[in-house]
């Protein structure tokens, strides 16, 4: 474990100050995009994910939830992802979406939020806790404890990204999600895309399950989806 070296932001958090990666477009102003981590913490492929997003027009903040600690291998990602309380995370999310709503480099009433494994979790966690000023919510193979078990408050237009081969989470749980959140939420869109990959297929940083040609495919859907129903 070591120091996250991405911190560039601080932002109030539930009456305390949290850190994150802001990423500015070249225009200087641009709808707002929340990144949310993989289980690894705040590394270089997310401040990458947040770059792409600044290159493509996006304000893009990527929330630590760490406290700058990055993990090097699955059991210390493990752990730390099982120490990190769900309303701990929650808190910190939420004031990222105070945050980005209230930057004067952001445009527009809504905000939209991306996240990987851990952090595809979350999104839909925030999707649900904060209601109609998340525009979009876009979870890649979302895992973990923030998985909400209901979804009767998500209003955010909705597209997941996941794999067939996925062993952390198998495609038929994520096919019963998305009929879920079809079922039980009032989002105008909810699209599903379905991947011939593993879990992670979109972390260039993970040559094992790394897959270039999904990868493109499901980063510009998301680009495209979030462009269309943020701000």
């Amino acid at each position: 474990m070591e120091q996250a070296p991405h911190q560039n932001t601080t932002f109030p958090s539930g009456g305390g100050q949290a850190h994150g990666y802001l990423a500015l477009p070249e225009a200087g102003y641009g709808p707002g995009v929340i990144v949310v981590q993989e289980w690894w913490g705040l590394t270089d492929h997310i401040k990458d994910v947040a770059d792409r997003l600044a290159a493509e027009g996006f304000v893009a903040l990527a929330p630590d939830l760490y406290g700058g600690k990055v993990a090097h291998d699955a059991d210390e990602a493990r752990r730390m992802m099982k120490r990190l309380p769900e309303a701990e995370a929650a808190r910190l999310l939420s004031g990222a979406v105070d945050f980005l709503l209230h930057h004067e480099a952001v445009t527009g009433s809504t905000v939209g939020a991306i996240g990987f494994c851990m952090g595809g979790g979350f999104v839909l966690a925030l999707a649900a806790e904060q209601g109609e000023r998340i525009g979009a919510a876009v979870p890649f193979y979302g895992v973990g404890q923030g998985v909400p078990d209901a979804y009767h408050a998500v209003s955010a237009c909705v597209q997941g990204h996941y794999g067939r081969q996925d062993r952390a989470y198998p495609v038929a749980k994520a096919q019963a999600l998305e009929e879920q959140i079809r079922r039980e939420s009032s989002a105008p869109v909810v699209e599903f895309h379905y991947y011939d990959a593993p879990h992670a297929f979109h972390n260039d940083e993970n040559p094992r399950n790394y897959r270039p040609g999904d990868a493109r495919a499901a980063w510009d859907r998301a680009v495209a989806f979030l462009r269309e129903h943020v701000g």
